[in-house]
């Protein structure tokens, strides 16, 4: 019998968007499981926990069968890709500026481990969204509706208004 064919999709997910969830959507028609891996910094207090992120990209992607969501602390991606015997990091890119930054990391990975990173060109109608602009015009008061899905929105409005 064969290993599935295992990806991770690493983010810090903070909060997960219709971007996100469009990456995802299509690495778990590409893999045979997903694994979304909810990378943070002890240090760094984010909006939300990586426990609500986690539970926040569950409910997103609660249609996936083939996509778990894990959380994991202060390690470098390749040796979370590693543990997970993942064969390949997907990473969601909108534009230029998102592969200038991801390719000299991609060449990293592969460098300290041989593991490969996979670039999926994000849907050209999400390009302009991430979670740091999301975050700005939900806290100046305007619409994400269409950024985020409706359980995000609901949790981010109600963090903004300090519950």
């Amino acid at each position: 019998m064969t290993s599935p064919r295992r990806c991770v999709c690493p983010g810090s997910y903070d909060p997960v968007t219709l971007g996100h969830s469009d990456v995802i959507r299509r690495a778990a028609g590409l893999y045979d499981e997903v694994v979304v891996a909810v990378m943070h910094n002890p240090a760094k207090r984010g909006t939300f926990t990586p426990e609500e992120r986690r539970d926040l990209i569950v409910d997103t992607c609660a249609d996936l069968d083939n996509v778990r969501v894990e959380l994991f602390a202060g390690r470098l991606l390749v040796d979370v890709a590693r543990e997970l015997e993942a064969t390949a990091i997907v990473k969601g890119l909108r534009g230029g500026t998102d592969f200038a930054y991801e390719l000299p990391m991609a060449l990293m990975n592969r460098h300290l481990t041989g593991i490969e990173t996979v670039f999926l060109p994000g849907d050209p109608s999400l390009e302009h969204i991430s979670s740091s602009l999301v975050k700005e015009v939900a806290a100046h008061g305007g619409d994400i509706s269409g950024l985020v899905s409706d359980r995000v929105r609901d949790a981010l409005l109600a963090r903004l208004q300090g519950e």
